[in-house]
């Protein structure tokens, strides 16, 4: 048996691959090794583990993750070690898992949009081309956490139109000391930020700001980012993640203000890594 993996900072989206019998996809939380160590892998999926999965039946692990750097896969390498111990485990960047998804071995770009953010030029095979998306702190512009943070400032400053402001106070109670609190002092600022998404996708009070706050997000994506890339605009412009799919008109009409055609948005790779390491299997 295979286990595939697609592991952002929020969620991991897993398949489970063995002959004759139809993939089997299951979620746990994510696991970025900049945020949680091999002690937290190893919890998390003992206890998360569907019935169908039998550790000791596993041969062989893709894992495709949100920092899995080469300085940070060991973390998750030892993790599964641990929890799977005849398997052999192979970590990779989430970035490879996305372009295998939607590219398959054709070259081409990609980029994840979901909590975080990331983007590459890809040859057919591997990543040829990455400029280093900063994380959370330092860039990660488009991501989740990008427009969450974005939404929360404007919140604390007032600068959102009174109507928002009423909403989210009506839908969250939360003050500014509050917010502050749970950025600086707890864990996983990121996750917190980004589950904020989900007001701006429900939010009826103002759609105008709502929807120049999103466009400006991935206005600098593309600045910060794509467009860093040479001759970017040769390339379809294709990305794997819930918050690209979630505002992918959005997306796809800032792509056309850069010039780029639109490829495949998807919410998330593991069906495209499934079939992709099928065909592996079966050649």
């Amino acid at each position: 048996m295979i286990l595939i993996a697609d592991s952002g900072s929020t969620k991991t989206s897993w398949c489970l691959l063995q002959a004759k019998t139809a993939p089997y996809f299951f979620d746990t939380e994510g696991y970025n090794p900049y945020f949680v160590n091999s002690s937290y892998i190893v919890e998390s999926l003992t206890k998360s583990l569907p019935p169908i999965v039998q550790p000791i039946q596993i041969s062989r692990i893709y894992f495709y993750g949100a920092g899995c750097f080469d300085d940070k896969t060991h973390i998750v390498i030892n993790a599964l070690q641990q929890v799977f111990t005849t398997a052999t485990p192979a970590v990779g960047l989430d970035l490879l898992g996305s372009a295998r998804a939607v590219l398959f071995d054709q070259p081409g770009f990609t980029a994840i949009l979901g909590t975080g953010t990331n983007s590459c030029v890809y040859d057919g095979t591997t990543i040829t081309a990455n400029i280093d998306s900063l994380g959370y702190l330092l860039g990660d512009e488009g991501s989740g956490f990008y427009i969450g943070k974005k939404l929360l400032g404007d919140y604390i400053r007032e600068y959102m139109p009174t109507a928002v402001r009423e909403e989210f106070f009506a839908t969250y109670g939360l003050t500014r000391e509050a917010i502050m609190e749970r950025v600086y002092s707890a864990k996983l600022p990121n996750r917190f930020c980004a589950d904020f998404v989900n007001f701006i996708s429900t939010s009826k009070a103002c759609k105008e700001y709502t929807t120049q706050l999103v466009t400006n997000a991935f206005i600098d994506f593309f600045e910060n980012l794509v467009t860093k890339y040479p001759d970017y605009q040769q390339y379809s412009f294709n990305c794997t993640g819930s918050i690209g799919f979630a505002f992918k008109e959005l997306l796809s009409a800032t792509a056309g203000l850069y010039k780029m055609s639109v490829g495949v948005i998807i919410k998330t790779p593991i069906e495209g890594l499934a079939n992709y390491h099928l065909q592996k299997m079966n050649k």
